[in-house]
């Protein structure tokens, strides 16, 4: 999946979240919400094009969704909508909806 529509960092978002894979790949996720509803979304790497497929595909997936719906974006839906991740790079996908999942949690804590 080559779309840098997602790409890119975030000023102000409901949520943000950074994790570093266990490949050494950083992501950071940033989600707007807007009556429950995830109305923008963009992601930054440094990794591979893998991180970045996962990334965006991700980001595909969850934006228009309701954080409900959003928390049923999985690693599992990613790879099967890339259709080609290699296996050794299945914790890209792994890695991509785990910073999801963090700016998630880190707009629901928000006071």
């Amino acid at each position: 999946m080559k779309d840098n529509k997602y790409f890119g960092q975030m000023n102000d978002p409901s949520g943000s979240a950074y994790i570093k894979g266990i490949c050494g790949d950083q992501m950071e996720f940033y989600i707007v919400v807007e009556n429950n509803k995830i109305i923008d979304v963009k992601f930054h790497t440094d990794g591979c094009v893998y991180t970045l497929a996962c990334g965006a595909m991700a980001c595909k997936l969850a934006v228009g969704k309701t954080i409900q719906d959003a928390l049923g974006v999985s690693a599992g839906q990613i790879i099967t909508e890339l259709k080609v991740l290699p296996k050794s790079h299945v914790h890209c996908a792994i890695l991509a909806v785990s910073t999801l999942y963090k700016a998630i949690a880190d707009y629901l804590l928000k006071p």
